[in-house]
């Protein structure tokens, strides 16, 4: 089996039917955030048994086809002392792992933002590959006002984006390409869909150039939303509407699927969204979920740090990852949420 070949099997194992990806990746900052909330401290432990209870969730498969890790999760044991990707392996999830190395704040462009980490990453690729994992990530974000993102922060960002995704694909791994416009702040949905649009199209254009094989990459955007301090909040089916349109006139059809973050939506909210996109009928790309607290949320709040609370917490990400997996083939339905009866027939 030739490279392509391979970055191929990887593609068709991760853009499954009625299926998406757990993103596990939290850097450190953030999940001693997540753990506060829920009053858990932080520590090497409590993350490993926290990600060691994900990825052994009795049935997930049937709805996840991958899972995304921070470095320190490659490194880990579960409780048998297996290493945490041959776990996930085990279970049928396909390991990524997280590559970028965090945002900071890009020269010469006050309010944008700019993801470091290229320095290195083939070398760290080898090493990843060689714990297990198969495919990776790299986020960029966009801040969003009536002047931001400026043309250096697209420009800049969609570089970064598809060096990483190049030089992915030369070490053999799958890369997913991130560019988050954010919600944070009060513009309008019609703005976001202007801003995700510019970046969309700089972001293939730079890919083209540095001659990423489309096939063989993945697309994990942010919908088209207004921002969370935006009075007029669209509804369900607009969001749907705008972000679809956005997507056919920036995404080629040669890409394999597009896994939406849920970028600070509630659960459901991410879920009803997700629905509403696939209810608006067949599109070049499978259109799937990589959700991170969409998904974990309700498995936080289940397990509170303690291992009693283990199963409660699964059963939580199971049902999650269930709702999703529907609203994955446009079977979602609010009353799922209260009912957690089986999905309804998919409309025609």
């Amino acid at each position: 089996m030739d490279a392509r070949d391979r970055l191929q099997v990887t593609v068709d194992l991760l853009v499954q039917a009625g299926k998406g990806i757990l993103a596990a990746d939290e850097s450190g900052p953030t999940i001693a955030k997540r753990f506060k909330a829920i009053g858990v401290e932080s520590t090497e432990e409590s993350r490993r048994a926290y990600r060691n209870l994900l990825l052994a969730t009795p049935g997930l498969s049937a709805f996840i086809s991958g899972v995304i890790l921070y470095e320190e999760t490659l490194l880990q044991r579960a409780e048998d002392g297996v290493p945490l990707p041959e776990l996930a392996l085990r279970q049928g999830l396909v390991p990524g792992i997280k590559v970028d190395a965090g945002k900071i704040a890009l020269a010469h462009a006050p309010g944008d933002e700019i993801t470091q980490g290229l320095d290195g990453l083939a070398k760290r690729l080898g090493a990843y590959k060689e714990q297990g994992a198969r495919f990776a990530k790299w986020r960029a974000v966009y801040n969003i006002s009536d002047t931001l993102p400026s043309r250096l922060a697209i420009e800049a960002n969609a570089d970064a984006l598809a060096r990483y995704a190049a030089i992915c694909q030369d070490e053999g791994v799958v890369p997913i390409v991130e560019p988050e416009v954010l919600m944070d702040g009060g513009h309008t949905i019609e703005r976001c869909a202007e801003v995700t649009q510019a970046v969309l199209h700089e972001v293939f254009d730079a890919l083209h150039r540095n001659r990423v094989a489309l096939e063989h990459m993945l697309l994990k955007p942010s919908m088209v939303v207004a921002g969370k301090e935006q009075a007029r909040q669209a509804q369900v089916d607009e969001v749907a509407t705008q972000t679809v349109r956005i997507l056919r006139r920036s995404v080629p059809a040669a890409v394999p699927g597009i896994f939406f973050l849920s970028g600070g939506q509630t659960p459901a909210e991410a879920s009803a969204h997700l629905d509403a996109i696939n209810r608006l009928g067949p599109q070049p790309w499978a259109l799937s979920f990589s959700y991170g607290r969409a998904l974990q949320d309700p498995v936080l709040h289940a397990w509170k740090g303690q291992a009693a609370n283990a199963r409660g917490a699964q059963d939580a990400l199971l049902e999650r990852a269930r709702l999703n997996g529907a609203a994955r083939e446009g079977r979602y339905d609010s009353a799922m949420e209260v009912t957690g009866g089986p999905p309804p027939a998919k409309r025609t």
